[in-house]
């Protein structure tokens, strides 16, 4: 592959002139990305299963909404949405309303990152319920701005050095099964950490005074913790009676990635917003907040909004992305991804002691690794040993979870089962060599 330069004198650049806080997983410069394999600039191939952190679940340079791009480009490509509107956030809008659970009548706003649909989210609650207090969860990841990683759990690297962090913000235990906070076993315990709920609102803060909890339906950065079906239901049944409203943060979980369009329709329970971006747009910048329409029509004009909300060339991008699950089956693509995918890593468990726990929903599914499984010693030096191993051997895989040793898989949900079965075979021979 021709290029200018070599990844050893882009990372020399890299050094020079990017902040050094503003770090990369690889030292690999990428060119080219084609489904489920990067290029990088020396022509050097690697196996995708990061999917730049669950945006690409339609896969790099889906011809579709590489064209939607393209076609917007020749026509304009900003006007901003609340001076001179165009149609394709309208659109985009009535897809969303359709495709978020739950029978009420939505409406849409529109941002550009995940974080920033989590602030507004937090906004119109605030504003609808006239309350102030938001209760956030243990291990929950909702971006780095100030409210964001006000309400993310983890402190390093997120949050260390960055305080004071905003006010009002409340944290409780979250519904992890393999580690359980209370220290019970399920489904003995009756699913008490949904009915801590009422606990909280006595000794920590007031139902009166709480606006939200905003939960991610299967926790992301926090190890792909999935609580319990019925977790949900005992949480939002709590929020109705004490007029809190339920935000279901689903910037890493919707968009298909585990086998519905948004997670919550595992669990049967409408959230009253709902926070969507990453895979929404195949990598272009944009983000939603979809919610009750009674919830969201209560702001007033201009209390909500932003210069670039709703950008035409990531519109576009997210209506193609709606295409190729309508058409193409993606869906169905996922759920078989999912079924693929927990039936190797559960071999893979019986195998090597090292996985402590398989889990997830459907393709969005990690591994644990312990040093002992009795223990549940969190084997975070090897996890890091394993992310290296693969990426020697041309494969990239994502650590995450408080402890950083749970693997995430996150690949394109049509990645072609030679490539993934290739994938997994450096994964398998990796954890062998642990």
């Amino acid at each position: 592959m021709n290029t200018q330069r070599t990844n050893a004198e882009l990372n020399e650049l890299r050094n020079k002139y990017i902040a050094k806080g503003n770090v990369s997983g690889t030292d690999k410069y990428i060119a080219k990305a084609q489904g489920a394999v990067l290029t990088d600039v020396e022509g050097n191939e690697y196996i995708d299963f990061a999917g730049g952190i669950a945006v690409m679940n339609v896969g790099h340079s889906h011809p579709k909404v590489v064209e939607a791009i393209k076609a917007q480009a020749d026509k304009f490509t900003h006007t901003c949405f609340m001076v001179s509107p165009y149609e394709s956030p309208v659109l985009l809008a009535e897809k969303l309303c359709n495709a978020v659970p739950g029978e009420s009548d939505k409406a849409v706003m529109f941002v550009n990152s995940g974080v920033e649909a989590v602030e507004n989210a937090v906004k119109i609650a605030r504003y609808y319920t006239k309350k102030q207090g938001i209760i956030a969860f243990d291990s929950g990841f909702h971006g780095r701005t100030l409210m964001g990683m006000s309400l993310t759990s983890k402190v390093k690297p997120y949050k260390l050095g960055m305080g004071p962090y905003a006010p009002e913000i409340y944290r409780m235990p979250y519904a992890n099964c393999y580690r359980c906070p209370f220290g019970k076993q399920y489904p003995d315990c009756g699913v008490y950490c949904a009915d801590y709920l009422e606990e909280f609102f006595t000794g920590h803060v007031a139902a009166e005074e709480t606006a939200a909890i905003i939960v991610e339906p299967v926790q992301g950065e926090g190890g792909f913790i999935a609580p319990p079906k019925e977790y949900f239901q005992k949480l939002k049944a709590i929020c109705e009676k004490n007029n809190v409203l339920l935000i279901a943060d689903e910037v890493q979980s919707g968009m298909g990635r585990t086998g519905y369009m948004f997670a919550m329709e595992h669990y049967g329970v409408e959230a009253d917003l709902t926070t969507t971006a990453k895979s929404l747009a195949a990598g272009m910048p944009l983000s939603a907040v979809v919610g009750k329409k009674e919830i969201m029509d209560s702001v007033h004009a201009s209390g909500i909004g932003g210069t670039y909300s709703g950008n035409p060339l990531a519109c576009e991008a997210a209506l193609a992305v709606f295409d190729i699950f309508e058409n193409d089956g993606l869906l169905e693509q996922g759920k078989q991804l999912g079924e693929t995918l927990q039936q190797r890593l559960t071999e893979m468990q019986k195998k090597y002691p090292i996985i402590g726990d398989v889990r997830g929903l459907g393709p969005m599914i990690a591994i644990e690794l312990v040093e002992d499984r009795e223990t549940k010693k969190p084997a975070a030096a090897k996890t890091k040993e394993l992310v290296r191993y693969c990426f020697e051997r041309n494969l990239i895989i994502l650590a995450c979870g408080t402890n950083g040793n749970v693997i995430r898989f996150l690949m394109p949900l049509m990645i072609e089962e030679e490539i993934l079965s290739k994938g997994l075979e450096i994964l398998e021979a990796g954890l062998a060599s642990l």
